[in-house]
């Protein structure tokens, strides 16, 4: 059975749907922004959500982002955790432009997918650690 996500609009946007082709759902910019270069701007994304219990959702780029309007998400990845869901959370996405730019209210700008929470974790103080080593970072080389 799939889980449910409770879903306010705060415009009229498209709606929000999952499809059958990657794990990412698609979110659209809820108006119409202008950006210059250096500009920094929390993009309103148009909705807010009561997710699942136990459960978070993580915002992220779409991989066409930055080569259609130059601009990167300021955090990187955003987290949304469950308690984010009242009426007026609406989720948002922070971004830096780097070169002029429009964003139209409806164009798909980024993506989210829900996950569950990090289990409890105890953290057990050793010398050293049973495998071998790979070499440090990047060790895999180029090929």
């Amino acid at each position: 059975m799939p889980e449910t996500i409770q879903i306010k609009y705060h415009t009229d946007i498209d709606k929000i749907k999952q499809i059958s082709v990657g794990d990412c759902i698609d979110l659209r910019a809820a108006c119409d922004i202008e950006l210059w270069p250096g500009d920094f701007k929390l993009i309103p994304l148009g909705v807010s959500m009561k997710l699942p219990e136990g459960y978070e959702a993580y915002i992220m780029p779409r991989s066409s982002t930055f080569k259609n309007y130059g601009i990167i998400q300021t955090n990187s990845i955003g987290c949304v955790d469950e308690s984010y869901c009242g009426d007026d959370d609406q989720w948002m996405m922070p971004v830096f432009a780097t070169r002029k730019t429009t964003i139209n209210k409806g164009d798909r700008i980024c993506q989210f997918r829900i996950v569950k929470h990090q289990p409890k974790i105890h953290f057990e103080e050793v010398e050293h650690l049973s495998d071998e080593s790979r070499g440090g970072f990047g060790s895999t080389g180029t090929k």
